[in-house]
């Protein structure tokens, strides 16, 4: 896994269930996956222990650690809870 990139929250974020990660404003959200396909406003990152899905939109982007962008396509079975 490649961390790409590292943002700033700039709005609360609740996710509707287990696949997305919650953050609140201001907290550092590390970005890794960056998805193509059916959900091109999706990311996939971190924030403290917690992995998920989240808007990009509600990030702002304030340092990049690769120039190599890896996107993932995906389809529906990429997004399951368990």
């Amino acid at each position: 896994t490649v961390l790409m990139c590292r943002g700033k929250a700039m709005q609360d974020f609740k996710g509707p269930d287990c696949r997305f990660v919650n953050f609140k404003k201001g907290e550092a959200v590390y970005v890794y996956y960056k998805l193509i396909g059916k959900s091109t406003e999706l990311w996939a990152g971190s924030v403290g222990s917690d992995f998920g899905y989240f808007p990009k939109d509600l990030l702002e982007i304030n340092h990049n650690y690769s120039n190599e962008e890896l996107e993932l396509p995906t389809d529906e079975t990429d997004f399951v809870c368990f």
